[in-house]
């Protein structure tokens, strides 16, 4: 996640494109994740680390979680979701780590893309269903958005023929950022798993325990 969004502040998606051409080009000016704002929207695992990390590269940090008001230390700010419009504006990058619910179903469509700051990036790394597609081509071809990372889209696998495809400033994984790719997530999804079994059998409570009526983790 972090990897993919220096890729987009660095242009360096553009640049392989052009070294495939075999052309000495000078792409122009580029941003640094330094003293940029980042809207971490959840606070989970995923969106935890990548706050932790976005914060080390010196941005200012706004975690959104839905409840709670402990701030923890890696965000510079804490806002419940009902605030996210307000501080849209704000941001340089969002990025979306949430689970695919009721309430986080096309949380982003044209509407709220266009309340975001013009020139941000779009991560998406929770689930398709919560960004609009189409909109998000929109925004990418006008330049609202100057760059979009997406690992989940809407409808996934993404058509070979759907136009995000050939958007130049869109960087698109098929949905491997959880997966089994990274030997560390094997490892440590095993190690879960483990040590779970062995609360089970001890009657003990049991780690990372999903609400499914919430599509949170129980806390």
């Amino acid at each position: 996640m972090v990897a993919v969004w220096l890729e987009l502040l660095k242009k360096l998606h553009l640049y392989r494109d052009v070294q495939r051409t075999g052309k000495w080009c000078d792409l122009g000016q580029v941003r640094s994740a330094w003293n940029s704002t980042v809207l971490v929207l959840g606070l989970g695992d995923i969106g935890g680390e990548f706050a932790k990390r976005a914060k080390a590269l010196g941005a200012r940090v706004i975690g959104v979680r839905r409840t709670g008001t402990d701030k923890p230390d890696f965000v510079d700010e804490l806002i419940h979701t009902d605030k996210l419009d307000e501080y849209l504006p704000q941001a340089d990058c969002v990025a979306i780590t949430l689970p695919g619910t009721t309430a986080t179903k096309s949380m982003f469509g044209a509407e709220r893309m266009a309340k975001m700051k013009d020139g941000a990036i779009l991560l998406n790394v929770g689930r398709g269903m919560i960004v609009d597609t189409d909109a998000l081509c929109a925004a990418l071809k006008s330049g609202k958005l100057a760059g979009a990372g997406v690992d989940v889209t809407d409808p996934e696998p993404l058509p070979a023929d759907h136009p995000l495809w050939k958007m130049e400033n869109a960087v698109i994984t098929p949905h491997i950022s959880g997966g089994y790719h990274l030997q560390e997530t094997h490892d440590r999804i095993v190690r879960i798993m483990a040590e779970n079994l062995k609360r089970f059998l001890a009657g003990e409570p049991l780690r990372n325990v999903v609400d499914f009526s919430t599509g949170y983790r129980k806390l």
